[in-house]
């Protein structure tokens, strides 16, 4: 008897829980069907999101970049290196940094550009975000056309909300930019150039 009871106190207990969901519009993960995978590799809320430390992030000059001297633009690496699924989504936060502790930073001015939507990254695969600065003009050591004195930073601090921030280095050059401003792209599951 003692068992029946338990079995229906838990019944009970269940079928609360899914009333008070219900009469919030939340719903269980699953529980409309969602596979947590939309077009294009987006993903529903049933994915979680990538954690820092599921994450090698790498960066490289971008094919296509503003006329300059200067870096002009980088395409970050997002690399899934855990054993599960997770999402990234959002536009990037971007700050200037030396090669030591990313907390010592000087934070850009961010202009986000497209539509954040969430991208499901498998084990072992990619999104990209592409970063364009004000680009640096002129030889030796260049000129910013407001007046401006060029910044160089050895490594960027590249952050995506619920992901961390990620201290990155080129890998063919060091970043070079003016006004300390960024366009950025909304995290994707296609490579920019």
């Amino acid at each position: 008897m003692k068992y029946d009871i338990g079995i229906r106190g838990s019944v009970m207990a269940i079928a609360a829980a899914s009333a008070a969901l219900a009469m919030t519009g939340c719903q269980p993960p699953g529980a409309s069907g969602d596979t947590g995978t939309g077009p294009g590799g987006a993903s529903g809320s049933s994915t979680a999101t990538c954690p820092a430390a599921s994450l090698d992030v790498s960066a490289r000059q971008a094919a296509k970049r503003p006329p300059g001297t200067g870096t002009g633009a980088a395409v970050v690496e997002f690399t899934n290196v855990s054993g599960t699924a997770c999402v990234l989504k959002g536009h990037p936060s971007v700050a200037g940094a030396g090669n030591g502790s990313p907390d010592h930073n000087s934070p850009l001015v961010v202009t986000p550009t497209g539509t954040a939507s969430p991208v499901k990254v498998a084990p072992g695969g990619k999104a990209w975000v592409k970063l364009t600065f004000v680009q640096v003009q002129g030889e030796a050591d260049g000129y910013c056309e407001s007046g401006a004195d060029p910044a160089v930073y050895p490594t960027m601090v590249v952050g995506l909300p619920g992901s961390g921030k990620h201290q990155v280095a080129l890998d063919d050059g060091v970043f070079a930019e003016c006004d300390n401003k960024v366009t950025v792209t909304a995290v994707s599951a296609v490579k920019p150039v």
